[in-house]
C-alpha cells in the first residue's frame, strides 16, 4: 500500500488492512491519496447487469440503481472499505452515497463487522426476543430524549407508515399532511408528491395506488407557514398527524427556514395533532441527536433507519410512552414483524452508536468541517468554471443544485439542470468519485474521509466542470 498517509477521523491502527482482508474483499485499487482521470472499463458489469436484467425489472432491485436520471451503464459493486468502493471491474471509487447515508463510519468499519460476526456465530434469526435488542433500545433513547418507548421494524418504509396508523389510532382522525418533494417510504398512503425516486421518473405518485387510497393525504409545500395553517383551517380537527423531514434529503438536502419548525411544532400542539419528525436520514447524522437536537423541537414521534443497526436493514420508531403504549400487545393498534429486531442488526447498531456517542464531541465537528470545505471547494470549482451552481449543506449532508436560485423546496428544486447535473455525474465517474445518481438525492460525508479525499474530489470536480464548459 505504500507509505502511509493521513489518518482518517477514526484511525482503526496499524493492524486495519489485516482486518480488512479477513473480512472485506480487498482493494485491487485502493489508491488512498489521490484521484486520477482513468479510461474506466466496465465490462464485467455491463456483463452483470445485462444478466441481472433477465432476473429484476431494469436490472436492479431499487431504481435509482439504474441510472436513468443520469445516464451512464451504472457499475456493479463488489466491496467497500473505508470512504472507498470498488466494482466488479477493480474501478476505486470515493463514496459520497454512503448506502443513502446509515455508513457514518464507512464501509467495513471494524467495530461493526467483528459484532456482525460474533452476532452471526449465535445465531442470524429466531423470531424472538433477544438482549441486544434492549441494549440497542437504550442507546437510542439516550441520543433521543422525546423517544421513551420504541418499537423496531425492518425499514424506514414500515417506520412511518406504523407511526402513521398509530397517530390516527391516538387522534381518532383520517387525514394526514406531507410535504411535496418529501419522502417517507413506498406505501400508498405517502405516494403522493414524493421526492427522490418519484421525482427523478416525473411521476405525480405511482400507478397501482388508487384514488381512494391517498384522498387523506394532503401535500402542502415546504418551508411554507401560511399553506399549513391554511390546511388546518380547511380540515379543522380532522388532521391526525404532520410528518416531515426534518432536513429534507428526498429532494436534495433542503433545511427549514428560520423558524420553520417552530411553527410546525407550534401548530400541531395547538390543533390536537402529532408531529412525526422522520429521521431516516438525519437520525445520527446531523447530530447524535439528529435534527430535533440540531433544531431543539420535540416531536411527538419519530422514526429512523438503517443508521440504528449500522447499515443493516433495520428501521424503529417511537414516543411517549402513553403513545406507544398503545401499541399491540398492549394496545389496540396491530403491527408485527418477523424480523423485527433482527440480532444481526442489533448487533451492528450497538457497535455503530456506541462509537459515535463515545466520540460525539470530536467526530461530527470534524465531519461536518470536512463536509463544508468540500462543499465550498465544489462549488467554487462551479463558479470559476461560469457553472450556475447553489449548494446546501446541514452538517455531513450536502447538495450541489445545478441552479442560480436559492433551494427551499420542491418548485424551487424542481427547474434544476438535471441534464447538465447528469454529465457532471458521469464526468465525477469517471474521475473515480461516486455520487448519488441523481440531482434529487442528498450527498454524504463519512468519519474516515480524509483531507486528502477532499482535496482529490475538488481537483475531480474541477477538472469535468472544465470539461463541461468545453
Amino acid at each position: 500500500m505504500g507509505a502511509p498517509g493521513p489518518r482518517p477521523l477514526i484511525y482503526y491502527g496499524e493492524e486495519w488492512p489485516k482486518i480488512i482482508v479477513r473480512s472485506c474483499l480487498y482493494f485491487t485499487r485502493f489508491a488512498p491519496f489521490g484521484l486520477s482521470t482513468v479510461s474506466r472499463k466496465l465490462d464485467r458489469s455491463h456483463k452483470l447487469q445485462q444478466r441481472a436484467e433477465a432476473f429484476f425489472p431494469g436490472g436492479v432491485n431499487s431504481p435509482v440503481r439504474a441510472f436513468r436520471a443520469v445516464g451512464g451503464e451504472p457499475p456493479v459493486i463488489v466491496s467497500g472499505q473505508g470512504a472507498r468502493m470498488t466494482d466488479a471491474d477493480g474501478n476505486s471509487y470515493l463514496d459520497y452515497v454512503l448506502s443513502w447515508g446509515p455508513l457514518i463510519l464507512g464501509h467495513c468499519a471494524p467495530q461493526v463487522l467483528e459484532a456482525v460476526l460474533d452476532a452471526a456465530r449465535r445465531g442470524t434469526s429466531f423470531g424472538a426476543s433477544t438482549p441486544a435488542e434492549a441494549d440497542l433500545a437504550e442507546r437510542v433513547i439516550d441520543a433521543f430524549p422525546s423517544i421513551e418507548k420504541m418499537r423496531f421494524v425492518s425499514s424506514g418504509t414500515e417506520a412511518t407508515m406504523s407511526a402513521i396508523r398509530l397517530a390516527r389510532a391516538a387522534t381518532s382522525r383520517k387525514y394526514i399532511v406531507k410535504f411535496e418533494g418529501c419522502y417517507h417510504g413506498h406505501s400508498d398512503a405517502l405516494l403522493v408528491k414524493a421526492g427522490s425516486g418519484v421525482a427523478t421518473f416525473g411521476i405525480p405518485g405511482s400507478a397501482g395506488v388508487p384514488e381512494e387510497f391517498v384522498k387523506f393525504t394532503l401535500a402542502l409545500p415546504y418551508n411554507n407557514p401560511s399553506a399549513l395553517e391554511e390546511a388546518f383551517t380547511k380540515f379543522k380537527g380532522q388532521i391526525a398527524c404532520v410528518i416531515l423531514e426534518p432536513v429534507v434529503g428526498n429532494m436534495g438536502c433542503v433545511p427549514p427556514k428560520p423558524g420553520y419548525h417552530e411553527f410546525v411544532r407550534e401548530l400541531t400542539r395547538r390543533e390536537g395533532s402529532l408531529l412525526i419528525f422522520d429521521e431516516v436520514m438525519t437520525g445520527f447524522r446531523v447530530s447524535y441527536g439528529g435534527a430535533q437536537q440540531l433544531y431543539n423541537i420535540k416531536p411527538d414521534l419519530t422514526t429512523l433507519g438503517k443508521v440504528i443497526g449500522g447499515g443493516l436493514p433495520v428501521g424503529a420508531y417511537g414516543g411517549s410512552a402513553a403513545l406507544m403504549d398503545q401499541i399491540s400487545p398492549l394496545g389496540p393498534v396491530y403491527q408485527a414483524g418477523t424480523l423485527s429486531g433482527n440480532p444481526l442488526a442489533m448487533a451492528a447498531g450497538v457497535a455503530m452508536l456506541k462509537t459515535l456517542g463515545e466520540g460525539r464531541n470530536t467526530l461530527y465537528p470534524a465531519m461536518n468541517a470536512l463536509s463544508k470545505k468540500l462543499v465550498d471547494g465544489v462549488s467554487q470549482a462551479a463558479r470559476d468554471n461560469g457553472i450556475k451552481i447553489t449548494a446546501n449543506q446541514v452538517g455531513s449532508m450536502f447538495t450541489w443544485f445545478f441552479t442560480d436560485h436559492e433551494v427551499f423546496d420542491w418548485d424551487t428544486a424542481a427547474p434544476c439542470d438535471t441534464a447538465l447535473f447528469g454529465r457532471f455525474h458521469r464526468g465525477m465517474l469517471d474521475r473515480g468519485v461516486w455520487l448519488p445518481p441523481s440531482q434529487f438525492e442528498a450527498a454524504f460525508l463519512s468519519t474516515v474521509h480524509t483531507e486528502a479525499d477532499i482535496s482529490a474530489t475538488v481537483q475531480a470536480a474541477r477538472e469535468t466542470f472544465a470539461e463541461l464548459k468545453s
